[in-house]
């Protein structure tokens, strides 16, 4: 069900030119739990938990490079 609502996110975010609400700081702590989540099941060798926590980094790191992508095209972030 997470996986499923942050898919749905990341469609709408590609959809909209607007990135403005979107924060960075959400997918760096979000890669980083999952990261972590991934580790831990790997040692607990419980696969189900691999697979699942796996598929949760990569909506984070879809997420953010999607918006990174949007603020490039829109100029934001560039020295002045």
């Amino acid at each position: 069900m997470l996986i499923a609502t942050l898919v749905r996110q990341i469609v709408k975010q590609a959809r909209s030119p607007d990135q403005e609400g979107v924060s960075s700081w959400l997918f760096i702590g979000q890669c980083a739990a999952s990261l972590g989540f991934v580790v831990y099941s790997v040692l607990l060798d419980n696969w189900a938990f691999v697979v699942t926590n796996s598929c949760l980094l990569a909506t984070a790191v879809v997420g953010q490079m999607l918006a990174w992508r949007s603020r490039r095209f829109r100029g934001e972030g560039k020295a002045s």
